[in-house]
């Protein structure tokens, strides 16, 4: 994998995080040069690409604030400098809303749709046309198990990542004909600060329901991330693909 994919270029938004830094290590593994985006967090984005070329790969941090169309702009310009044409991003930038939706401000409701949703597609709509012309790309949009089965206090959440996939979907039979993938991954409970929230009991009820009897880790979503932008996922587009032990069946 490492020869076939070294002069390959991945963005990944939200990559500081727990999430993004797993599949920023994983590509950066397969020799992949990797833009590490983020938005608020430039130490820790900046101190991940350090300790990615410090392991003899070759990375940036990149800001990128996914719901300003002129910043997503001002991204692929950035990392285009930095490494020339890129070829795979992974959508991954998102927040969490644990509410009821009586409880929502329309304030919150529009911040967790822009980044969850509309993010990804500023995202595509700036990166994908390079990978047209070069009739070659890969797609990664980090959607959750949510967005297919629905979750209780996490309804717009759940809507906006109903609607990844969706956009995954229906984008993949667009650029299908470019050779270029686009899929969804959507993570279960994985072990993320994201979901310290819950208490031990809660954890407790929800890894009761899930058959692989453990939580996730952010490894196990890099892993499927790898295979879905590697060549030879070339036959796999348009596909959802939980990594969530199988929770509920979805």
């Amino acid at each position: 994998m490492e020869n076939e994919i070294g002069a390959r270029v991945a963005f990944v938004t939200g990559g500081s995080g727990a999430i993004g830094s797993a599949i920023c290590r994983k590509l950066a593994s397969c020799g992949f040069k990797v833009g590490v985006g983020y938005f608020k967090r430039k130490q820790e984005a900046e101190v991940l690409a350090d300790e990615l070329c410090g392991g003899g790969n070759n990375a940036v941090a990149v800001k990128c604030d996914v719901t300003d169309y002129s910043s997503v702009a001002a991204a692929k310009k950035s990392l285009g400098r930095a490494f020339g044409i890129i070829d795979t991003v992974i959508n991954n930038a998102g927040i969490s809303a644990y509410n009821l939706l009586c409880d929502e401000t329309p304030e919150n409701i529009a911040r967790t749709v822009n980044i969850n949703l509309l993010g990804a597609i500023y995202v595509c709509n700036v990166f994908s046309p390079d990978m047209v012309s070069n009739r070659f790309g890969r797609i990664v949009n980090i959607s959750s198990v949510w967005g297919v089965c629905g979750a209780a206090m996490e309804s717009v959440y759940s809507a906006a990542k109903a609607g990844v996939i969706g956009f995954t979907k229906a984008l993949a039979s667009e650029l299908a004909p470019s050779l270029i993938t686009v899929n969804a991954v959507s993570p279960g409970f994985i072990d993320t600060p994201m979901n310290a929230r819950f208490s031990e009991k809660e954890r407790y009820d929800i890894i009761d329901e899930i058959p692989a009897c453990r939580a996730g880790v952010p490894a196990d979503v890099a892993a499927t991330v790898s295979f879905l932008i590697s060549r030879e996922a070339s036959y796999v587009t348009g596909q959802n693909i939980a990594v969530c032990g199988g929770y509920k069946n979805v």
